[in-house]
């Protein structure tokens, strides 16, 4: 099978982290093709990058369909970008990071805490949570004082600051698994649960990982309502649309 993996921002050293960790923790029979739009904000910290972000990610989603063969999709931004739009346009699975790691999250244990990037994402991160339906089981969201920039950067003393947090949940939320809020901390995820000594969730991993078990289980994305097609004068150029 051939799974895309989409990060929504430009820089390209996270999209080279992700297409090195998703190799190593996929089947054997599995392709992974990690791409960044060609044009779109270089990290994605605000509502307003996630919105730059969103045409790049619809983009590669057709492309992959129309040109790629891609079996399944994953959107690796913890905001998940533009991932109902993404379900709309293709009937093939996609999975955003945030809601697989949740979902990975309360299978590991009862409650979790996110640590994620700088306070400013607090409020967009609260909004995932409420919306996947995970409020009663995160017991937190923690942020750490830098940007996303700084994981590739300066790797050492952001992870340094992300450790330090998941102790501090552990200690004071209770937290029984720890869910990373941004892609740029994926590559670090088996060296900060070795640090914690509690299952530590990375949402891109979680996402290859389920999307191998969709595919191979022959699901897609329903289009009987929801997540229709677009209408046809809305859809990408050169985007078949198979509407009845």
């Amino acid at each position: 099978m051939r799974i895309k993996i989409i990060n929504p921002n430009t820089t390209q050293s996270f999209t080279d982290a992700l297409q090195t960790l998703a190799d190593r923790v996929s089947r054997p029979d599995t392709e992974i093709l990690a791409v960044s739009p060609a044009t779109g904000p270089a990290s994605i910290e605000s509502f307003y990058d996630e919105a730059l972000s969103v045409p790049g990610v619809l983009e590669e989603i057709a492309k992959g369909d129309r040109e790629e063969n891609i079996d399944a999709y994953v959107l690796a931004c913890f905001g998940d970008p533009g991932l109902y739009a993404a379900r709309e346009l293709t009937d093939k699975p996609v999975l955003g990071i945030a809601e697989a790691a949740f979902h990975m999250a309360v299978m590991s244990g009862a409650y979790f805490t996110i640590v994620t990037t700088a306070p400013r994402v607090r409020f967009m991160t609260e909004h995932l949570v409420n919306r996947y339906g995970f409020s009663e089981q995160c017991k937190n969201i923690r942020t750490t004082p830098m940007k996303v920039l700084d994981l590739a950067t300066s790797p050492d003393t952001a992870i340094a600051k992300v450790i330090a947090e998941c102790q501090l949940a552990i200690k004071e939320d209770h937290a029984e698994a720890i869910v990373l809020g941004c892609a740029g901390m994926s590559q670090y995820r088996e060296y900060i649960e070795q640090q914690i000594g509690i299952p530590v969730i990375d949402g891109t991993v979680a996402a290859v990982k389920l999307c191998e078990a969709m595919v191979d289980m022959k699901l897609g994305t329903s289009k009987v309502l929801t997540f229709s097609w677009p209408r046809p004068e809305m859809a990408p150029q050169g985007r078949q649309l198979n509407i009845a």
